[in-house]
């Protein structure tokens, strides 16, 4: 319990549909508001509880745990948040944060952070009632790390983003082709839950759009806020076996380098002591790229070094910046 107000900043619960009738989200966008009014048609009912928590930035151990071994897992396709049937596990979903949390939900944009939002639009209104309420909703400050946790939300629908000409979507929805697509392609990729599922999301944000060599205080930042964000969901998930799932954070948008990006998730996992990460590919090439993190994971790092010893090893491997993808 010590352990976990030391990290806590704040945590704040929210009746679900009090939240949607009192704070209504504020969608600029034609299309996104065709997502919403399909997921949240006029009488909709938001059941449970959203419970919102933000932590302090923690410090790495020294070390490598005694005991424990995180389960990795791959899964070759995007997130699916299908529920989970195991009582003794609390599953977490990434979200690759902006610093300013959900802020582009009601935009024409279309990454990760917007699509998690258009699947569940309570998040939405909980940006606007932090908001409202002067709640600080960045998921880093002053130079570090203060990854958000959100608790029980409501996936209400479910949207196709794979190219298919024969739906309207010729080149998929992701990042600009959400805003070129018609109203109707939005429409027909568009899936109503019923009854909705319920997820759990935990918010990081990656650094971005850099160039050359990553250096040794990047790779300890980015270690640093991903140990951070792990270890809150453990300390938030009331004693239960934890399963985080995640993919390439950071490195659409921002530019990150994906083997060195899903390398050092697999570090904070372990240092975190989670049970199970699963780590989705997307496609061949990132099943490569994440084949090639495993095999440095286990065998080119020295296993009985300590944590500073093995952000110098990380270091020396010359991983080099991306570049961004444009969305």
């Amino acid at each position: 319990m010590s352990e976990l107000l030391d990290n806590l900043i704040c945590r704040h619960a929210f009746n679900t549909q009090e939240l949607v009738e009192t704070y209504p989200p504020n969608l600029y966008d034609s299309n996104k508001q065709v997502v919403y009014d399909i997921a949240c048609p006029p009488g909709s009912v938001h059941r449970g509880t959203l419970c919102f928590s933000r932590w302090r930035g923690m410090k790495l151990p020294e070390g490598l745990p005694a005991s424990g071994e995180t389960v990795l897992e791959e899964y070759s396709g995007y997130f699916e948040y299908e529920p989970s049937h195991n009582s003794q596990e609390m599953e977490w979903y990434l979200n690759f944060a902006d610093l300013d949390l959900f802020y582009a939900y009601g935009s024409p944009l279309f990454a990760q952070d917007e699509m998690q939002v258009a699947e569940h639009p309570a998040l939405a209104s909980l940006r606007e009632a932090l908001l409202a309420n002067e709640i600080n909703l960045f998921t880093a400050e002053k130079g570090g790390p203060t990854p958000v946790l959100v608790r029980g939300v409501e996936r209400r629908c479910a949207i196709a983003t794979n190219p298919d000409a024969s739906q309207q979507r010729p080149f998929g929805l992701y990042g600009n082709h959400f805003a070129r697509a018609t109203t109707e392609a939005i429409a027909l990729a568009t899936k109503p839950l019923n009854p909705p599922t319920v997820t759990n999301i935990l918010a990081i944000s990656a650094p971005s759009c850099r160039s050359g060599s990553y250096t040794q205080k990047q790779i300890e930042h980015i270690l640093t806020t991903a140990f951070t964000g792990f270890t809150a969901a453990r300390l938030d998930s009331e004693d239960l076996n934890i399963a985080i799932h995640t993919g390439f954070w950071g490195c659409g948008a921002f530019g990150g380098n994906r083997v060195l990006m899903a390398l050092l998730q697999l570090l904070a996992a372990h240092l975190a002591q989670i049970n199970r990460l699963i780590f989705h590919t997307s496609d061949r090439s990132g099943s490569e790229a994440f084949a090639t993190a495993q095999n440095l994971f286990y065998n080119a790092i020295a296993p009985n070094s300590t944590v500073s010893e093995l952000i110098t090893q990380i270091h020396a491997m010359d991983f080099q910046w991306g570049a961004s993808d444009g969305n």
